[in-house]
C-alpha cells in the first residue's frame, strides 16, 4: 500500500471516529461541543494513530500541515525516554471558547506521559499536539545539577581563557622591553664647537697701517691720509700666481 493511501486512510479512520462518537449523543454537551469521554476517546485515537505514523517513518508527508509535523517530531524525540508505547491510560479535557484541549495520559515502558491535543472549537483542525515525559524527583535533580555543573564549568573556562589571555600581556611587555634594550643606541652628534672670533688688533701694526694709507692716498692723488683710516687687516687666502 503506498503511503499516499496510509495517509486518506489515517485521515478518514479519524474523521469517521469522530463523527461516529459525536453522533452517540442527541444533545451538544453543556460544556463543549462534545462530552469529555468523547473528547479522550478521540484523543486515545490520535495518540495511537500518531505513533503508528511514526512507527512507519511517514512523518514527512505532513510538512505541510506544521501543527501536525511539529507534534509527531515532538513525539518521535520523546519515544527514546518512553521507550515502548504500552498504551493509553485515561485523560482530561479542558474546554476554552474558541478551542479544546485534549489531554491523554500515555504508558511506556521506560517513562510515561501526557500527550496534549489542542483543536479549534469544531474539532477539525489542530493547533498544536506536545507531549511531555514523566520524570522521577531524582532524574529532574539529576539533570538540574548537570545543567548548573555545564554552566558553572562553562563560567569558569571562560574565566580561566580571559585570565590566560591578561597574563599573557605581562610576558609581550617585557618581550618589548627587551627588544627596545637589545636595539643598539642611536650615535651621539659630535659637539659643535664655536671658534672665537678673531679679534685683529691694529696696534702692533701702526707702521704698517700708516704705509697702507699713505699708498691709497698717492693712489687716489690725496694730498694727505686724513680722510682714510684702515680698520682692519687681513691674510689673503689666495696664492701669487692668482693675485697676479
Amino acid at each position: 500500500m503506498c503511503v499516499s493511501m496510509k495517509k486518506l486512510l489515517v485521515i478518514l479512520g479519524m474523521i469517521t471516529c469522530m463523527i461516529g462518537l459525536a453522533a452517540c449523543g442527541q444533545e451538544e454537551s453543556p460544556s463543549g461541543p462534545i462530552s469529555e469521554e468523547q473528547a479522550i476517546q478521540i484523543g486515545t485515537t490520535i495518540v495511537e494513530q500518531m505513533n503508528t505514523i511514526v512507527s512507519q517513518g511517514a512523518i514527512e508527508q505532513y510538512v505541510d500541515q506544521p501543527a501536525l509535523y511539529n507534534g509527531f517530531l515532538g513525539w518521535e524525540s520523546s519515544l527514546a525516554d518512553i521507550g515502548t508505547y504500552e498504551g493509553t491510560s485515561g485523560g482530561s479535557v479542558s474546554f476554552e471558547e474558541d478551542e479544546v484541549a485534549i489531554s491523554v495520559e500515555v504508558l511506556g515502558s521506560s517513562h510515561n506521559a501526557t500527550v496534549e491535543i489542542i483543536l479549534d472549537n469544531a474539532l477539525a483542525t489542530y493547533i498544536g499536539i506536545t507531549t511531555n515525559v514523566h520524570y522521577s524527583t531524582g532524574e529532574i535533580m539529576a539533570k538540574a545539577g548537570m545543567n548548573t555543573v555545564i554552566g558553572m564549568g562553562t563560567v569558569f573556562a571562560v574565566l580561566i581563557l580571559i585570565s590566560l589571555i591578561i597574563s599573557c600581556f605581562t610576558f609581550i611587555s617585557k618581550f618589548e622591553a627587551k627588544q627596545k634594550k637589545d636595539e643598539p643606541a642611536p650615535a651621539k652628534a659630535a659637539p659643535v664647537v664655536e671658534q672665537p672670533a678673531v679679534v685683529e688688533e691694529l696696534s702692533d701694526d701702526t707702521e704698517l697701517v700708516a704705509v697702507i694709507a699713505a699708498a691709497v692716498a698717492a693712489y687716489e692723488g690725496a694730498a694727505s691720509t686724513d680722510g682714510f683710516v684702515v680698520r682692519s687687516i687681513r691674510k689673503s687666502n689666495k696664492s701669487k700666481w692668482q693675485n697676479a
